[in-house]
């Protein structure tokens, strides 16, 4: 079971976006997929067509250890795949796990015993180095940083690239960036293609191929409760996420081929 951690600590970047999306491109390709929504603003769930508002049980109530996570995890109709949705109650998670034992691992055991359910599990982080995101980075086995290119974008990734260090030597040494993607791309835009270079010159193939353009179909699927491509399969955002989804499909045959072969 592959488990991807989605953050960036920078808002704006297209990361739930990505989350969403994400999960609705793998589950169409044939992947048993749970998106954990690890953001108290509950954006992926609403963008799963999940009702945040009148929400019994969340992943909060997981974090805290008052449920598991297979009850917690309810079915996006709209999107194919199933999700641990949530709501503000989270934000009341890191004041409450302060003082607990091993509190950084909870959603590690959480996971732990979904035994082979998924094929694939993303968690959307919150835009915050807090703890809620050290749980999603010490029980993830990769991270995928979305990031715009412009000009600050290089000096948050700094930050970022320091706490995975940090989490890979104190809590999780397997940990692994699996890539750096490019949302809300506009091609037109000089700084961004030389922002795009850069980040190929220092990351090189840990760089994903596919690109996700600025896309208004993208913007507006949120707003029905529906990943884009169900919204409008023939826009260029649900083209890109298939695209996407492929391509860490594709890398996760071809480094099982390596540990086999």
């Amino acid at each position: 079971m592959k488990i991807l951690a989605i953050t960036n600590q920078k808002g704006g970047v297209g990361k739930t976006t990505t989350c969403v999306n994400l999960a609705a491109s793998l589950a169409s390709l044939g992947k048993r997929v749970l998106l954990i929504d690890l953001d108290p603003q509950g954006n992926a769930s609403t963008g799963s067509g999940i009702d945040k508002a009148h929400l019994k049980l969340s992943i909060y109530h997981v974090l805290i250890g008052e449920q598991s996570l297979q009850e917690v995890v309810v079915k996006s109709e709209k999107g194919g795949f199933d999700l641990a949705p949530s709501n503000r109650e989270l934000a009341g998670a890191e004041v409450e796990l302060v003082n607990e034992l091993a509190r950084e691992n909870r959603l590690k055991a959480a996971i732990a015993n979904l035994g082979d359910a998924y094929d694939m599990v993303l968690l959307d982080c919150p835009p915050a180095l807090n703890l809620v995101t050290v749980n999603a980075l010490t029980a993830a086995n990769a991270v995928m940083i979305p990031m715009q290119c412009e000009y600050y974008a290089l000096e948050g990734l700094s930050d970022l690239v320091n706490t995975i260090k940090k989490v890979r030597a104190h809590l999780n040494p397997t940990l692994e960036i699996e890539g750096l993607l490019r949302t809300l791309f506009d091609s037109r835009n000089m700084l961004a293609q030389q922002v795009s270079a850069q980040l190929i010159s220092h990351f090189g193939n840990k760089v994903y191929k596919t690109i996700i353009p600025r896309n208004i179909r993208l913007a507006e699927a949120p707003s029905h409760g529906v990943p884009v491509l169900y919204y409008d399969k023939a826009s260029k955002g649900a083209i890109a996420y298939l695209d996407l989804a492929q391509e860490i499909v594709d890398k996760q045959n071809i480094s099982k081929e390596n540990k086999h072969g």
